[in-house]
């Protein structure tokens, strides 16, 4: 069973920091892209970033040079640094990874950045 397991959200003020984590199991990690999508309230999901097997990264323009996503193949651990939060980066975040023909969600975990 794929199970991905989200840690880090909470509420930080505008101008702060978070590090979300994502613990995955049940699948070859090391051969998964992985990924980070958000959705802000009353809006839908959409994409933040991706990291490759081999370690290439993609962002999301509003993202770029804020957020870094990283990998850990030896601990199966995706993660997000996200600095200079806006209030606008507020959303449930979600763990995400893609192989052999199939997507798996983590449950989301809330980030709110507000003073």
């Amino acid at each position: 069973q794929v199970q991905l397991v989200e840690s880090g959200g909470g509420l930080v003020q505008p101008g702060g920091s978070l590090r979300l984590s994502c613990t995955a199991s049940g699948i070859n990690f090391s051969n998964y892209v992985m990924g980070w999508y958000r959705q802000p309230p009353g809006k839908q999901r959409e994409f933040v970033a991706t990291i490759t097997p081999g370690g290439n990264t993609n962002y999301a323009g509003s993202m770029k040079g804020r957020f870094t996503i990283s990998r850990d193949n030896t601990k199966n651990t995706v993660s997000l640094q996200m600095n200079s939060l806006k209030p606008e980066d507020t959303a449930v975040y979600y763990c995400y990874s893609r192989g052999l023909g199939r997507a798996y969600w983590g449950q989301g975990t809330q980030v709110t950045v507000s003073s």
